[in-house]
């Protein structure tokens, strides 16, 4: 399974999203690192609006998914973005 497919279906089942975006970025970040061509997926960008949200801080909400995400880490993911917001709650995208 993939790392993006992975970070969806746990966040789906942990926090039943209104909307989710799961987008790969590893490819804008070719050089960031020695030999590193954007290949893969180390960089990704969750887009997440849910319930599960309401009356959480901004750190709070990103503790509670990069938590949930420690086996994708291990996995090769590198970094992660993460733009969370509640309904309701404005967002840029």
């Amino acid at each position: 399974m993939s790392i993006r497919t992975s970070i969806e279906e746990k966040l789906t089942a942990a926090f039943a999203p209104e909307r989710l975006e799961v987008i790969n970025e590893s490819g804008l970040h070719v050089g960031h690192q020695p030999g590193f061509d954007g290949e893969g997926e180390t960089h990704m960008r969750v887009r997440i609006v849910a319930p599960a949200f309401a009356g959480m801080g901004r750190v709070a909400r990103h503790r509670a998914i990069n938590d949930l995400l420690t086996s994708e880490f291990d996995a090769g993911l590198h970094a992660l973005a993460v733009e969370a917001a509640a309904p309701g709650e404005p967002v840029r995208w």
